[in-house]
């Protein structure tokens, strides 16, 4: 997790860079910045109040880690700080090269460095790379004469920072440690900022492994199970709740132990272990037995693992649990389809 009670900013550079789709180009300026504290309070602010996810990511290269650029760039900056400015030009032109989409606007490029960031109860130094497109429409009201002037100027909205990247200065052998966000992007464009510009890939911790997990268990359940087995919707819901319950109340994850308790019965277990080999072949990933529970991770994928069924275009029923008190069944008369639910009492 990360804190920033005590972080500061020791050095800042920015760079405007366009686009090259539209043949903009980069305009650097010569220095680092020199900014009241003032200022810096508020910089801290836009830059770092987005960062409150716990998924991480690891720069990568396909050959040779040290090929990827931006990882070989703040590299160097972390050797040697007084470097940031060299190396920020470097960064800049790496990310104008990778502008070539038409929805990808110019805008400043922020290259900082700060010190003291906490992560998992240690204070580390960290690279912050952060880009601002969009702009808002400020009004200025100020006296004139004896009346008031309204004028208006357009800025930069720092609560809303629009695409950023946190570097910590650890686990250089694996890639560093990287928090990104990106509030813009959609469609086409959307993962330049991650995939070619920053190529960085999930860090395998307990985030990720707690979310590999529930992600295979939600497509079993609703996609793969189905087609083996009849099962109605009430019941793929039940054994979704089920799953939530499990990784809600459990601090560590062992295979063997949520396949008895949640799926139960043997031959339902053993084609959810027949799906999991399929399902690590065709993503191309390792699913973990045995992990820590990312209590974070839990709470991102409960909210898509929906406990939902949806009837026609009437109806949507909220399932939390008890599946005695639902029952399905065919009317007689109309021959429609009907569920059955039992409570004591309406709220």
């Amino acid at each position: 997790m990360l804190l920033f009670p005590e972080t500061i900013i020791d050095k800042l550079v920015v760079h405007k860079v366009g686009s090259k789709y539209n043949e903009e180009n980069i305009r650097f300026s010569k220095d680092t910045l020199k900014i009241s504290d003032e200022i810096k309070d508020l910089l801290s602010k836009y830059f770092l109040t987005p960062f409150k996810s716990n998924e991480y990511f690891n720069f990568y290269h396909d050959s040779d880690l040290n090929l990827n650029e931006v990882y070989h760039y703040v590299s160097q900056i972390f050797d040697d700080p007084d470097l940031i400015h060299a190396q920020s030009v470097n960064l800049a032109k790496h990310l104008y090269e990778n502008s070539t989409h038409p929805n990808i606007n110019g805008g400043e490029f922020y290259t900082v460095y700060f010190q003291d960031i906490e992560f998992n109860n240690e204070p580390v130094d960290a690279i912050g790379l952060f880009k601002s497109e969009s702009r808002e429409t400020f009004l200025k009201v100020f006296p004139q004469d004896d009346n008031y002037t309204i004028e208006s100027e357009q800025g930069i909205d720092i609560k809303k920072l629009d695409k950023g990247c946190l570097i910590l200065n650890i686990e250089k052998e694996n890639g560093f440690v990287v928090s990104s966000v990106d509030k813009l992007s959609k469609g086409d464009d959307a993962r330049y900022w991650v995939d070619d510009f920053l190529k960085i890939k999930q860090r395998e911790d307990e985030y990720y492994h707690t979310e590999n997990v529930m992600k295979m268990y939600k497509n079993f359940v609703v996609n793969e199970l189905p087609t083996a087995y009849e099962v109605s919707k009430a019941d793929q819901v039940d054994m979704i709740n089920k799953s939530k319950k499990f990784f809600k109340e459990s601090d560590n994850f062992e295979m063997e132990d949520f396949t008895e308790k949640v799926l139960e019965e043997k031959d339902v277990i053993e084609s959810f272990n027949q799906y999991k080999k399929t399902y690590e072949s065709e993503n191309d990933i390792q699913i973990s037995n045995e992990f820590e529970v990312s209590n974070s991770a839990v709470k991102k994928q409960s909210r898509v693992m929906k406990s939902v069924i949806k009837l026609d275009k009437n109806f949507h029923i909220y399932v939390h649990g008890n599946r005695e008190y639902i029952s399905r069944g065919i009317d007689s008369k109309t021959g429609m389809q009907y569920y059955q639910i039992f409570f004591n009492e309406e709220k």
